[in-house]
């Protein structure tokens, strides 16, 4: 772990947990790692010896780097350079190249890989672990009986869809997706749920919740515990438009070095801005803060923050500010889960098991993401608008309906 003016700064337990948990699953894969920041918390995430470029000015900055290195372009106008992970070499580190980048050539004409995640490692977030429900309890919000969302389809960025969830999840029923696998049941017959497990599919519940008659896909874009690589992330994104996307529901987001936007992220979406009236909705985050986070603070997303329980102020783990558009229902959110054990590890639960049977209750940013999209979905089949427009249109009547103190509200129809 680094600290953003050296090595070995402490991190908040909790939090260097969850670091360590996909700084080792990323071990297979490359080097990952988290830069600390002075609060405890994580400045942000990246991967060693990779460096985004714009296309412009990839010859000079590869005049600056270690030999040999290799370039791919993820987008039109981003490289993707690699050099050698091995720091043991003697080459400088991605840190060093950039301060040295940021002074010659401008800042932001290279940045990190960073690693985007589902997993509460940017600050403290209640909405960690999921909590038991009882076996044939309804979900909430409830399925709208309008039965809105025909024709419409929406990319669901996130873990993948678990089989079979529709069993106990019946208006999941034709959702498609990659899958998000389960491991092999314990000898005992167990069957252990993985951190991060299910939420895909969580949030794909809430969507056809809203919207009963979308077209969904679940892709299981973050895939290495619960994360993925920026330039994956975007690959992906990047293919699915040709599937005929109306509505992308992202349910990551994250602090950066610098704060500077994430910029292959930032080049998809003037790909994006290529297909007519494609829209974005996208999770605030989850660590109370009122700094930037990307990519829901990009100029053309719909960013969702976290009304609490009472639906008539913010929940205390949303993220807010003029960057975030509207506030949804984003605690106590009740939708399709695995069926098996899941081990707590996060204090003061850290250890407990929990029994889920198809179903949880979970909290965050992420829930209340699909909850908006579900709204558009809906109204787009009522009105015939496309996804940009149905998304002005109910933005306009989220202000039209502020509560003072927190923001423009989008609820679902009871």
């Amino acid at each position: 772990m680094l600290g953003e003016n050296g090595p070995d700064q402490d991190l908040d337990p909790v939090v260097a947990d969850q670091v360590d948990y996909i700084v080792s699953a990323f071990g297979k894969r490359g080097t990952a790692i988290g830069v600390a920041a002075a609060d405890g918390g994580v400045s942000y995430m990246y991967a060693e010896g990779h460096l985004i470029v714009q296309e412009e000015h990839l010859g000079r900055v590869q005049q600056m780097l270690p030999q040999p290195c290799t370039a791919e372009r993820i987008v039109p106008g981003i490289m993707l350079v690699r050099m050698r992970e091995d720091l043991s070499s003697g080459q400088p580190t991605v840190r060093d190249l950039l301060l040295r980048i940021d002074a010659e050539l401008g800042e932001g004409i290279a940045t990190p890989n960073q690693v985007l995640t589902v997993a509460p490692v940017y600050g403290p977030c209640p909405a960690t672990e999921p909590q038991e429900v009882y076996d044939g309890t309804e979900p909430s919000p409830s399925v709208d009986v309008d039965n809105g969302g025909a024709g419409v389809l929406i990319y669901v960025a996130d873990t993948g869809l678990l089989e079979g969830a529709e069993t106990a999840a019946p208006w999941l029923s034709g959702v498609q997706g990659d899958p998000d696998p389960l491991p092999k049941p314990l000898p005992d017959g167990t069957q252990p749920i993985p951190p991060y497990a299910g939420h895909g599919t969580f949030v794909a519940g809430v969507t056809r919740c809203v919207a009963p008659r979308a077209d969904v896909y679940v892709a299981n874009v973050f895939n290495v515990a619960g994360s993925a690589l920026e330039t994956d992330f975007v690959c992906k994104l990047d293919a699915a438009l040709d599937l005929g996307v109306d509505i992308f529901n992202l349910s990551i987001t994250a602090p950066t070095r610098n704060d500077l936007p994430l910029a292959a992220f930032g080049a998809w979406l003037e790909r994006v801005r290529q297909y007519k009236g494609v829209v974005c909705v996208v999770a605030a985050g989850n660590n109370g803060s009122r700094l930037p986070h990307w990519p829901a603070a990009y100029p053309g997303m719909v960013s969702v923050g976290a009304l609490a329980a009472d639906w008539r102020s913010r929940a205390d783990f949303s993220n807010y500010g003029g960057w975030v558009d509207v506030y949804a229902p984003g605690r106590g959110l009740i939708n399709a889960y695995a069926t098996g054990t899941y081990t707590c590890r996060v204090a003061p639960y850290a250890g407990q098991a929990r029994k889920f049977y198809g179903m949880a209750r979970w909290n965050g940013t992420s829930f209340s993401t699909p909850v908006v999209t579900g709204l558009i979905a809906a109204r787009m089949s009522g009105t015939g608008e496309n996804g940009q427009q149905a998304a002005a249109a109910l933005l306009a009547e989220a202000h039209a309906h502020a509560i003072p103190g927190v923001g423009a509200v989008l609820l679902p129809r009871r």
